[in-house]
């Protein structure tokens, strides 16, 4: 039986960046994927992770995404990358949270940047807003110190809902991050479009959502 559904915002409930980052590294002449290969070179202790932890500013990232992108091949500065984040609210996937919200515990585990790192918004904060409200419970890796993959998140999620891991279904798009959640017994599913993330989550739920 399913007590609570846990979601990743960016990539989930947004649109996922790596388009942007395809199409700035072929408008900019860049070796393909070098963004996402140097997100994932080190990914516990690279430039990255450290930002999303609140460990380094946004001009201390802008320079080692820098050098680590320049070492796997070409130089990406780091206020570039922050630009292509953004992505655009799904929804359809807003939609599906509000009836889950309905039947379910709602959670959101997000590995995010520091406040203000992204600059202006142009009145989309407050779109973010009214969708963070549907959850229960929200943790983000900039405010805590912590970042997915680090098991440690997914069991403050649990403890926090007060719900059994194996009672959880987790929705992320990177594997990387679904691994400590499924060995922890949830349920878990890889988002590549928001029609099939639906689609198992219907499955994995006995809900309508679409």
């Amino acid at each position: 039986m399913i007590s609570a559904v846990i979601f990743d915002f960016g990539g989930v409930i947004t649109s996922s960046p790596f388009e942007a980052f395809a199409h700035y590294e072929q408008s900019h002449g860049l070796p393909k994927d070098i963004i996402r290969r140097t997100n994932a070179d080190n990914h516990f202790e690279n430039a990255w992770a450290k930002f999303e932890r609140a460990e380094i500013d946004l001009a201390t990232f802008d320079a080692l995404f820098a050098a680590e992108s320049k070492a796997l091949g070409a130089e990406v500065p780091g206020r570039d990358v922050v630009k292509l984040l953004k992505g655009e609210i799904r929804p359809e996937m807003v939609e599906a949270l509000r009836r889950i919200k309905a039947a379910f515990k709602t959670g959101c585990i997000t590995n995010n940047l520091p406040a203000n790192a992204m600059g202006s918004t142009d009145g989309r904060a407050l779109y973010v807003a009214e969708v963070m409200v549907l959850f229960d419970h929200v943790i983000e890796s900039a405010k805590i110190g912590l970042r997915k993959p680090d098991p440690r998140i997914y069991t403050m999620m649990t403890d926090k809902l007060a719900v059994d891991p194996k009672a959880c279904v987790y929705l992320d798009d990177l594997g990387v991050n679904l691994k400590p959640a499924r060995d922890l017994g949830m349920t878990t599913i890889k988002v590549t479009s928001a029609a099939q993330a639906l689609a198992e989550l219907e499955a994995a739920t006995g809900l309508k959502l679409t």
